[in-house]
């Protein structure tokens, strides 16, 4: 038997969080970055301090706290809402550690700090008196980081320095390095997410069981057929993305083996989700709260978790 959860959002209880989001980080951010980019009308060079866009960032890392404890607060599993005790100031104070550390060491600390901020959102969570227990380690992610974001990103920038910068504003040129960009950050991509699904609930480990080779395979022709439709494919692909791992998560304990699925109408879903693209591009923003709990609810619907030992 399917056990399907649900998403019980409203754009009421969203909307206030969005608009201190919309007002306070987004429109600041826009205007401070237009500004960057103009050329100043004397000719003279402008400076911008980092500190604003450091600042900016804070403010949306503390707004975010309030977006996400909704978000969690209204997935429901069998006529159950997950429940979140997570304490404001606690979270503050780990996001103010998190970003000066980071800072002081160069972003290495960033690891710790992705790490710190995935155990408080999870182990605050509890479904049923039950609570989640993340597991993920901030030394693997570390690896993960250096091995698949830094060293590719630091010697494609290397090498398309000396080769193809010449070219780079050249459709040949950007097309190439925007491929070599979107191949070498699928392992990133792949390995992140995975090590993301690493989590305890009531005696049951839930994570990928997944094969690189072929994970990236699938990732790879998703993107392409996203690319060559000049984006117009995007949601097909997350869709289709969504199933794949879905279909790849389990949930185990010495006695039960559960699985995740989707299922989904790939015309209706897919016009579905352009069609809340096209109004929150069409109101510049303003109508996101509807299309993310209209989209997280279509989703939502339709992922289930099964006993396969019982199948």
């Amino acid at each position: 038997m399917k056990n399907y959860f649900d998403f019980t959002l409203t754009g009421k209880r969203l909307l206030p969080i969005w608009i201190f989001i919309y007002v306070v980080v987004m429109i600041p951010y826009a205007i401070y970055y237009n500004q960057m980019l103009s050329s100043p009308l004397d000719g003279s060079p402008k400076t911008y301090s980092p500190w604003i866009i450091i600042l900016i960032m804070m403010i949306g890392y503390l707004a975010l706290f309030y977006f996400i404890k909704i978000a969690i607060e209204s997935v429901r599993f069998k006529d159950n809402n997950i429940h979140f005790d997570g304490r404001f100031l606690t979270y503050v104070g780990k996001v103010l550690l998190g970003f000066v550390l980071s800072i002081v060491t160069l972003t290495i600390y960033l690891a710790w700090f992705i790490k710190d901020l995935s155990k408080f959102f999870c182990n605050n969570s509890t479904l049923n008196a039950d609570r989640f227990q993340f597991v993920g380690k901030s030394g693997r992610l570390f690896l993960i980081l250096l091995l698949t974001m830094l060293l590719p990103i630091t010697i494609l920038t290397i090498f398309g320095t000396k080769f193809l910068y010449p070219t780079i504003h050249s459709a040949i040129g950007f097309i190439l390095f925007e491929g070599i960009l979107m191949i070498i950050m699928i392992p990133y991509l792949y390995f992140f997410y995975k090590w993301m699904i690493d989590f305890q609930y009531k005696g049951y480990n839930i994570k990928w069981k997944t094969k690189f080779v072929d994970s990236f395979i699938k990732i790879l022709i998703e993107f392409f057929l996203t690319i060559i439709t000049c984006g117009i494919y995007l949601p097909m692909a997350y869709l289709r993305l969504f199933k794949y791992f879905s279909e790849k998560t389990f949930a185990e304990s010495e006695e039960t083996t559960l699985q995740f699925g989707f299922e989904f109408d790939a015309k209706k879903d897919f016009l579905f989700i352009w069609g809340q693209i096209l109004l929150t591009i069409i109101t510049l923003g303003i109508y996101y709260p509807w299309a993310f709990l209209k989209i997280g609810k279509r989703f939502l619907t339709k992922t289930y978790l099964i006993n396969i030992n019982a199948a």
